[in-house]
């Protein structure tokens, strides 16, 4: 990721909400990580996963190290909402449909790479993901869901929004993601989210929507003292908060509701250290950009 004379190879976002004192909360599954730490498929790295690793930024809550630096405080908006009438979901079902439209996103630099994910705009190759999976990022490669791989281009960024579009090349017949409307979407939805956390393609969550409009904020490098890959642009947005489970290298990845419509863009989790080294898994608390916002960014961008 780019910023000005940060090392990289550390994530360095930071989710804004107001937590409990001496807890932090920590963004985007997917950010890079050292090629020495990342071990595609490794049970070492699930147990281990950080997040806020992801691709080279990529996104939806993996946290490294915080080398020392305190996490600024945010502020958290609640809006009460109904609570939607669901019926049992058959959820293979879903999944075995949707799975075709999401990607794993690997991106590398000269000496570091990262591990995000993305889904499917296009038949033709056009991939929706975070900016931070993809930010800094020298070369680029897209692992559709039946083997095939492609390199691919950045064909423009959001770095406030933290969204981006990819272009993968002389790929054809892809499955593109249906997109849903997010100002449907109602606390207590049952929500799927699919992507690559610690490199595994393909892992299946499920869990609810706990919350809407939770104003989520990522300070510039500026607000990051001696984090590694950190963005010169604060990213701010309203989020869908949801429980289920996100990690390193969801980070650009889709949260489907119960009929396969795409209703968000994993971004973001919250997360306590509890390591040494700052690494965090989730505990439940996710952040997905909504797909309304995403949809305005890309007709902007691409």
């Amino acid at each position: 990721m780019s910023g000005s004379g940060a090392p990289f190879g550390q994530p360095s976002p930071y989710a804004q909400q107001r937590f409990p004192a001496g807890q932090h909360p920590y963004l985007t599954p997917g950010l890079p990580e050292p090629r020495s730490k990342i071990r595609r498929g490794a049970v070492g790295l699930v147990a281990a996963a950080v997040l806020g690793a992801g691709v080279l930024g990529g996104a939806a809550g993996a946290f490294f190290g915080s080398d020392g630096a305190s996490a600024p405080v945010a502020s958290v908006a609640t809006s009460a909402q109904t609570v939607a009438a669901t019926t049992p979901t058959d959820v293979s079902a879903v999944v075995a449909k949707v799975m075709p439209t999401v990607v794993e996103i690997t991106t590398r630099t000269a000496n570091a790479e990262g591990i995000g994910s993305g889904v499917v705009l296009s038949a033709d190759g056009r991939i929706l993901t975070n900016n931070h999976v993809i930010a800094g990022a020298k070369e680029i490669t897209v692992s559709f869901s039946d083997g095939r791989t492609a390199s691919a281009e950045v064909v423009g960024t959001d770095t406030s929004a933290d969204l981006a579009v990819i272009q993968a090349t002389g790929v054809s017949g892809l499955t593109a993601a249906v997109l849903g409307d997010s100002s449907q979407v109602r606390v207590g939805d049952e929500v799927i989210a699919i992507g690559s956390p610690a490199g595994l393609q393909g892992t299946v969550t499920t869990g609810i929507v706990s919350a809407l409009d939770r104003d989520v904020s990522i300070p510039s490098e500026t607000g990051s003292r001696g984090m590694r890959g950190s963005t010169s642009t604060a990213v701010s947005y309203k989020a869908i908060q949801t429980d289920a489970s996100i990690n390193q290298g969801n980070s650009g990845g889709p949260l489907f509701d119960t009929l396969g419509r795409v209703i968000g863009i994993n971004s973001a989790i919250y997360s306590p250290v509890s390591s040494v080294d700052g690494a965090a898994g989730s505990v439940g608390i996710g952040f997905s950009i909504p797909i309304d916002t995403a949809k305005e960014v890309v007709a902007k961008i691409s």
